[in-house]
């Protein structure tokens, strides 16, 4: 009992590296006895597991935006620290890419598979970690994207050709993008280096030789949107 409760007060940190790309990962447990702490601990499979998913995702990311070749080619990120912790909301990206805060509460009140939507949420943030700067939607959208792409899409996303705007975020533009990406392969890694500099419409049409706008109007038709 007594080794139970100081297990509840001191944060557990387990810190690892991944040699082949020269970043370190921490997992920081704030969460004591919560409901989201014990499930993230009894049924995920607490620090460890987490750990394994920030350097799964990254290896996973830097493969997909092809970035594991030459380390001058993606952000300077040497260490990415998952704080799970007692809060609001789902999980955020903080402090240039270095650190993820996932809300164990969201963990506590989530119905289904918890550890596949852990997993798929940890995929998302870590996209956050590596990818360039741009507009709020392209950016949610290709975070779901990779999540899309490494397998941990939730049943509750639009299915293709859904959604009212190419830039909606998130899952719209997610399946957007795979629609993009089929007519040519690596155009979202193509165009997550495009905008190292800023972003502008106009990278859809270098790639794809038609504008954004055609492009949705096309993949909406393809789906009898």
């Amino acid at each position: 009992m007594t080794c139970h409760k100081i297990f509840l007060v001191i944060s557990v940190t387990l810190a690892v590296s991944s040699s082949v790309n020269a970043v370190d990962f921490s997992v920081i447990d704030n969460t004591g006895d919560s409901p989201g702490g014990r499930k993230f601990r009894e049924e995920i499979g607490g620090v460890s597991y987490a750990t394994q998913s920030l350097t799964s995702a990254t290896d996973f990311v830097l493969r997909l935006f092809q970035q594991t070749e030459n380390p001058s080619d993606r952000r300077t990120v040497t260490k990415i620290t998952l704080f799970m912790e007692n809060g609001n909301g789902v999980a955020y990206n903080s402090n240039s890419g270095s650190e993820i805060h996932f809300n164990a509460g969201y963990l506590a009140g989530f119905s289904g598979d918890v550890k596949k939507e852990f997993t798929g949420v940890i995929y998302h943030e870590v996209v956050h970690s590596w990818q360039w700067n741009g507009p709020g939607g392209l950016i949610e959208g290709i975070a779901d994207y990779v999540r899309l792409k490494a397998g941990y899409a939730p049943g509750h996303w639009v299915g293709p050709g859904g959604g009212d705007r190419w830039d909606q975020g998130y899952d719209v533009t997610a399946r957007f993008l795979d629609y993009c990406n089929d007519l040519r392969n690596g155009f979202v890694a193509e165009l997550n280096k495009k905008m190292r500099n800023g972003y502008s419409d106009s990278f859809f049409v270098d790639l794809l030789g038609k504008d954004v706008d055609q492009l949705w109007r096309e993949y909406k038709g393809k789906y009898g949107q």
